[in-house]
């Protein structure tokens, strides 16, 4: 075996998954002396490879080890092939964790290449159950931690891992992966005063941004930094902690692609689903119970090729088409452990909260999930929102906007102290439309309940709350819109003198636009369908160019 074979037997050991290029920043080679050593090391059987994809990473293969590697390199190092399955992360259950969670580990591998290509040699080690994904040690004795926040991760379970991590061995600094804005500022307020120097971006910017980018946040400063001066912050010292070895680890067995005969395990489809599948799946996640016509609208396609693609996660058993309120998409139980497990939370937590079965004739009473079967329970309602935001995403793409958030109820609620209390906003939904610099936030309330003006102003009570403190800015950068869509034009009228009343009163100025739903039919979410309270003649409620 040439040296550099066995060295790149070595690496993979350390960092299952990597694709060729990252091999090639990671150790410092050439490419050609990486591909040569990986063409190699697959041919002879000693490596395998995946396929993969998502949103923010390009088309690659991942190399993993197979089983005659795994024995060889314990040969090669001169230890038993238990020491090895026991210190590195070569052993069969090592390996479906990985798999499992393989869209983030190929974002923290794209970040662990962009440090290498600053910083050489690093060090890496991943992480099963402490609150770090992984860690990287930098030549001058920094040892950084990396967290990811994945989409499907609430700010509660979030906000206790990062608690962890700060009463936790202590790191040189830490690299925080976000998912979007909103998590970010939310992340940065948990990271002010830490007492590790803590970087964080958004984990689109991160995976394809380039070394020179400024895409890393501090959480005391707006101020944009790129990686290399995120890194230069931070202190020396550090070490990878260690964590309880697995209570049994066996050599890796051959992958379900490997044998057609054998049906693909759960842990196979990371690597298998293709971007577009891993889309619907995560819009599915946040808009359950949607039908096919919205599905589309949120995510751009033509009916014919979301259909398409819903059918191909049905056959993987991820998702299921009920006849609730005409045949709505949701996913499966298979579909929230894939991903609670791919965003490191409770897959025990995600079907008891969002779990589709049993079902009988779409009947909510039969759903076991609770906040499925609320959903379901108020089916009008959420279809409407559901409509709603389809639309608006369809709209704003047809006038030149970017759709770059749009969150359900569960990720818009706001928390915030008034007055000495915790007080809290839910929304039906939140959005953030871009183009070019300008940015246009917005909350959502569809509203069905509040016909009497008591009902009014015990809704609008805590956007006045919320408007009337700082956090509005430090949650969004901006002061949202509030977007209150009726039933019918009357109830709209009553609400826009209450809530003209009530603004006066409290003096309190909420950015608060109200519509019904007949003239959003006509003109769309985007159209001259909002009245401002005082107003009498529609207005649109995106800036106009």
């Amino acid at each position: 075996m040439r040296p550099l074979d066995g060295e790149l037997l070595s690496l993979l050991a350390d960092m299952p998954f990597l694709d060729r290029l990252e091999a090639v920043a990671v150790s410092g080679w050439s490419r050609g002396g990486v591909y040569g050593a990986g063409r190699r090391l697959e041919d002879a059987g000693l490596v395998s490879a995946v396929p993969h994809a998502t949103d923010v990473t390009a088309p690659t293969r991942r190399f993993h080890l197979t089983s005659a590697g795994v024995e060889l390199l314990a040969d090669v190092e001169g230890r038993s092939l238990e020491a090895l399955l026991r210190c590195r992360p070569v052993s069969n259950q090592w390996r479906r964790t990985l798999l499992e969670r393989l869209d983030g580990v190929a974002v923290v591998y794209r970040l662990a290449a962009a440090v290498a290509n600053i910083h050489h040699p690093i060090r890496f080690r991943w992480y099963r159950a402490m609150p770090m994904d992984a860690a990287i040690s930098l030549p001058g004795g920094c040892t950084i931690a990396v967290i990811r926040q994945g989409p499907t991760a609430d700010r509660t379970g979030f906000s206790k891992r990062l608690r962890r991590l700060m009463d936790g061995p202590r790191f040189g600094g830490v690299l925080l992966l976000a998912p979007d804005e909103t998590g970010l500022r939310y992340a940065r307020r948990l990271l002010a005063g830490a007492r590790a120097a803590a970087v964080l971006a958004l984990e689109r910017d991160a995976a394809a941004g380039a070394t020179g980018d400024r895409v890393w946040r501090l959480p005391s400063l707006n101020a944009a930094i790129d990686l290399r001066t995120a890194i230069d912050r931070m202190g020396r010292g550090g070490a990878f902690p260690a964590e309880r070895p697995l209570a049994r680890a066996y050599v890796p067995e051959s992958l379900a692609q490997d044998v057609p005969s054998r049906p693909i395990p759960d842990y196979m489809l990371p690597a298998l689903l293709k971007p577009a599948e891993k889309r619907v799946l995560d819009v599915l996640s946040d808009w359950p119970w949607i039908a096919l016509e919205d599905l589309a609208g949120l995510l751009g396609l033509v009916r014919s090729r979301t259909y398409e693609i819903a059918a191909a996660l049905q056959g993987f058993g991820l998702v299921t088409r009920v006849p609730a309120g005409g045949r709505r998409l949701t996913l499966t139980d298979q579909g929230l452990a894939m991903l609670a497990r791919r965003d490191r939370t409770a897959v025990g937590l995600a079907r008891r909260r969002w779990s589709a079965a049993p079902n009988n004739a779409g009947d909510w009473r039969s759903i076991s999930g609770r906040r499925s079967r609320q959903l379901l329970r108020n089916m009008e309602h959420t279809a409407a929102v559901h409509g709603f935001v389809a639309y608006m995403a369809r709209q704003a793409r047809h006038l030149g906007w970017e759709v770059d958030q749009l969150d359900p109820p569960r990720k818009s609620s706001r928390y915030f102290r008034y007055f000495g209390g915790m007080r809290s906003i839910h929304p039906d939904a939140f959005g953030v439309l871009r183009r070019g610099d300008v940015t246009w936030p917005f909350f959502l309330e569809w509203e069905r309940r509040a016909v009497r003006p008591v009902t009014m102003v015990g809704r609008l009570a805590p956007y006045l709350r919320y408007y009337s403190s700082h956090r509005p800015i430090d949650d969004h950068g901006a002061p949202p819109i509030v977007l209150v869509v009726f039933d019918d034009d009357i109830a709209r009228t009553h609400f826009l003198s209450v809530a003209q009343e009530e603004m006066a009163r409290l003096r309190v100025a909420v950015p608060l636009l109200a519509s019904h739903r007949g003239l959003l039919e006509r003109e769309g979410p985007l159209g001259r369908a909002w009245l401002v309270p005082g107003g009498h003649r529609p207005v649109s409620p995106v800036p106009s160019a």
